[in-house]
């Protein structure tokens, strides 16, 4: 990996090193919000899950029109302007006593993080060879995991000074990534050349018409459900199923092998997906998807969720950059900032997951919340190949 890093441009670097650094910040503070909201505001647990939901589900939606605002902008500008709405949302957050204030900082701190994630990946897209591209995807995802796994740890240790220490640290991450980049980053990122629509509502029309980001839309949708927020619905099944006890043992031990999983192979593994054989790599992502599910299913120890866990974890290390690289591949260059804004909705689906198995819990017995998330994963698979297909057909037409 740092053989690959050395031969990166500078901008390509300090891009990674922001989406450190500022998911670095989210992971120290988020995992804490529900605490937070309960002790500063004395809400219910309900009301918590409104908050957070709503602002990450607001988060998402905005960013397509992030996307937009990228086809048309300097990255270079973007970087700032939503890097420091970023550090603004945590000093927001961290000095209101108002709830409302509060939502719209939460909001306001989902979208710019979004939109900084849909920049660095257009960027990625238009300075790095295609064969690179799976690479540096890779590498980014490896160090979004390496923050997920350190950030809570470090989020614990700060909120026993006080409740707004991790605020304040989160806030600083982001500004120092924001003078880094004031400082190195390249004051010439300028959008792709090319005719793009002149206003949202026209590339919204665009976009409707390329059913193959429509099928890949709709497949990470579905996809994301299982694996978007994994920990939240195997701890409702968990607590369903057993003790409160018990499901925590398990959850901080699935966390753990996911992180561990992630950070030791995402990069072997993602540097050798490539668009010759992408269809090939996402069946072969899904199947294992759909292996850890049955794996979750079958499960009566901790070393049975563990192993089931690294079987999904494999899953997502291939799913995840391939569907990155797909997008990158069928998204014209002057709109490839809106295609991976499309694609960001993905992060919908994980919204969902929590909701459906809560629902099937309270339907069905439990074993069939497995079959349920099964079903989802073959699901976005069909919508995978559709999408693969048609570009493959276009491809050759062209």
């Amino acid at each position: 990996m740092l053989a690959a890093l050395k031969r990166y441009p500078l901008q390509v670097n300090l891009l990674l090193c922001g989406t450190f650094l500022l998911t670095l910040g989210r992971a120290i503070t988020l995992p804490y919000l529900v605490i937070y909201l309960s002790t500063q505001f004395d809400l219910p647990v309900s009301r918590i899950g409104l908050i957070m939901g709503g602002a990450l589900f607001g988060g998402s939606l905005l960013s397509l029109y992030g996307g937009f605002l990228i086809d048309r902008m300097p990255g270079f500008r973007l970087i700032l302007g939503f890097g420091t709405c970023f550090v603004a949302a945590f000093a927001g957050m961290l000095l209101t006593t108002q709830l409302w204030l509060f939502f719209l900082f939460l909001l306001g701190f989902n979208f710019a993080y979004s939109v900084t994630d849909v920049v660095v990946k257009t960027i990625f897209g238009r300075l790095l060879p295609a064969g690179e591209q799976g690479r540096a995807f890779s590498i980014r995802y490896t160090l979004i995991n390496l923050a997920y796994a350190i950030g809570p740890f470090i989020g614990a240790a700060l909120a026993q000074w006080h409740a707004h220490v991790p605020f304040v640290v989160s806030a600083v991450l982001g500004g120092l990534f924001l003078l880094a980049f004031l400082r190195y980053g390249d004051r010439d990122m300028r959008p792709a050349e090319g005719v793009a629509p002149p206003s949202f509502i026209a590339v919204i029309g665009v976009l409707a018409k390329d059913h193959r980001l429509m099928y890949f839309t709709l497949g990470g949708v579905l996809t994301a459900v299982v694996f978007g927020q994994f920990s939240a619905y195997l701890s409702q099944y968990l607590v369903a199923t057993g003790t409160a006890e018990y499901a925590y043992q398990v959850i901080q031990t699935l966390l753990g092998v996911n992180a561990v999983t992630v950070i030791a192979l995402q990069y072997l593994l993602g540097k050798r997906i490539g668009n010759e054989h992408l269809q090939r790599w996402l069946i072969v992502g899904l199947g294992l998807f759909v292996l850890g599910i049955v794996g979750f299913g079958l499960s009566h120890s901790l070393w049975h969720w563990g192993l089931a866990m690294v079987v999904f974890t494999l899953g997502e290390i291939i799913v995840i950059p391939a569907e990155y690289m797909f997008i990158d591949r069928i998204a014209p260059p002057h709109l490839r900032g809106v295609y991976y804004g499309t694609q960001n909705l993905a992060n919908l689906g994980g919204a969902f997951g929590p909701i459906l198995v809560g629902c099937f819990l309270a339907l069905f017995a439990p074993h069939w919340v497995f079959v349920m998330l099964g079903a989802f994963i073959i699901g976005g698979g069909v919508f995978y190949v559709l999408g693969s297909a048609l570009s493959e057909r276009q491809a050759r037409g062209a």
